[in-house]
């Protein structure tokens, strides 16, 4: 990774603008800065760029700080902490910014512009008529006493523009290596709002600077914004050796090849984790989008992350998302839990889908189920289907299910059945199963699918069940007789 850390702490920082809850593409980016700071021993900074008011609320910011917190990410500064770069979130640094923007105009780096939104519209469609590339064509750069005189008495509020100087801006991308933007492309732009309000470019700059950061890993759409950035930098008075190093991360794509978004799929980290995902298993599948541990493995652990992790093995083309692939990791990572942390995580999905209250009692029952459920469920959220069965004061059979033991084989294997489980001394599962073996398979020479699939409805309430024989061990024989005798016609 480019460097000019000989003398510098690493510092990396985690900046949204939380105007919802984050997304993979939020979370990807956290992840590899936290990834980063811990396998070289530096600070992970979490900031909140919240001067935008009406979109970011204290909801969307508490449930950023949630979010990390579920998914073990660690800040070393920012809100709850601290620091001693603080206040962490902007709209409690305005004075800081207010200051600098006034510095820049004095300096001569900034100018106040007066055009108002329809004459620089008009001016884009000119630019655009004319085959040019729209911009800000610095009419107000050297604005005259009489325009100047204009504009005040029409009220005109001004905004604050940089002045970009004539060139280019190169800087070392460490992904991405050498990159160049000519400024006839990069126009002067804006700093400050006619109400006084700092924009992105000049708050998010100021914060890096003031807060020492090092490295700053983002997504590559804000690649063109480093220019900008850098040109804050130089009217802020800061030696190249300063500067942060960009990391500019690839996309993720949605299965359709489109950039995801939250108009392409669910990517919402609170909607996976209302599935039943795993904080682990999503830092482990985000971990490999668009960054390899330099070998095939796909299941990694945080602490593997830690110690592998390097920015030079991000890939600077897009990543992939792929739902089943999560969904295998979220599995294996499910079946790596001991019962006892199974029982935890799956307990306030049980309880909040009404199948349980909680009481020791329940849980016993949910315990002695988990075992032969763990080998079968992608997500947390599938236990509520599973185990409801075991907990139903009104047993019904599911409405879509109910044509399946209707029919005359069905309901003939059911009533055989009965009979042979009436009989049955011993009510584990393995006697369970040789005796309905015997009788359906061998006996009657029906097919599995046939044969235990009218039971399991019967017992269960639905085709989608634990294994069948684990099934009536743990509902008991009473219960399991009373099922399959109320299918009968």
């Amino acid at each position: 990774m480019p460097s000019n850390l000989e003398s510098r702490p690493v510092r990396v920082r985690f900046a949204p603008s939380p105007t919802g809850d984050l997304h993979v593409g939020n979370i990807r980016t956290a992840l590899f800065g936290w990834a980063y700071a811990r396998h070289t021993g530096g600070q992970f900074i979490f900031r909140i760029e919240d001067t935008d008011r009406e979109r970011v609320t204290d909801e969307y910011i508490q449930a950023a700080q949630d979010t990390l917190k579920w998914l073990g990410l660690a800040w070393d500064e920012g809100p709850e902490i601290g620091g001693k770069y603080g206040p962490y979130l902007q709209s409690q640094r305005l004075d800081i910014y207010a200051e600098w923007a006034a510095k820049f105009l004095a300096q001569g780096d900034a100018y106040h512009c007066y055009c108002s939104s329809q004459e620089l519209e008009a001016r884009r469609e000119a630019q655009k008529a004319a085959n040019m590339a729209p911009g800000y064509d610095g009419k107000c750069r050297s604005i005259s006493g009489d325009d100047l005189a204009e504009y005040e008495s029409e009220g005109r509020a001004p905004v604050l523009r940089m002045r970009m100087p004539d060139g280019s801006t190169t800087f070392t991308d460490a992904i991405r290596g050498d990159v160049t933007f000519d400024h006839n492309f990069v126009p002067d732009f804006v700093l400050v709002r006619g109400d006084g309000s700092p924009l992105y470019t000049l708050a998010v700059a100021i914060d890096d600077i003031l807060m020492k950061v090092s490295h700053v890993l983002r997504g590559e759409d804000l690649l063109s914004s480093t220019p900008r950035q850098i040109r804050v930098y130089q009217a802020m008075g800061v030696s190249i050796d300063q500067y942060p190093i960009f990391a500019h991360l690839p996309f993720v794509m949605g299965q359709d090849n489109a950039k995801l978004s939250k108009r392409n799929g669910e990517v919402s980290i609170a909607w996976y984790r209302e599935r039943g995902f795993l904080p682990e298993a999503i830092c482990n599948y985000l971990a490999l989008l668009g960054w390899s541990p330099g070998d095939d493995r796909e299941n990694i652990t945080m602490a593997e992350l830690t110690e592998l992790f390097t920015v030079e093995r991000v890939h600077s083309s897009p990543a992939r998302f792929d739902m089943k692939k999560l969904e295998a990791i979220n599995g294996d990572k499910i079946r790596k839990l001991t019962i006892d942390e199974l029982l935890n995580r799956v307990k306030p999905f049980l309880i909040g889908d009404g199948v349980i209250s909680g009481s020791s009692e329940e849980l016993e029952v949910v315990k002695s189920a988990l075992p032969i459920i763990q080998e079968r469920i992608a997500t947390l959220a599938e236990v509520s289907a599973m185990l409801k069965f075991l907990f139903v004061s009104k047993f019904e059979v599911d409405p879509e299910s109910l044509p399946k033991i209707k029919d005359e084989l069905s309901q003939e294997a059911l009533r055989r059945s009965k009979i042979v489980l009436d009989e049955l001394a011993d009510w584990e599962r393995e006697s369970i199963h040789l005796a309905l073996k015997a009788l359906l398979i061998e006996e009657m020479g029906l097919k599995p699918r046939i044969a235990f699939g009218a039971l399991r409805i019967a017992v269960t309430g639905s085709h989608i069940s634990p294994p069948l024989f684990e099934s009536m061990e743990l509902l008991g024989r009473e219960r399991s007789l009373e099922r399959i005798a109320a299918s009968i016609n």
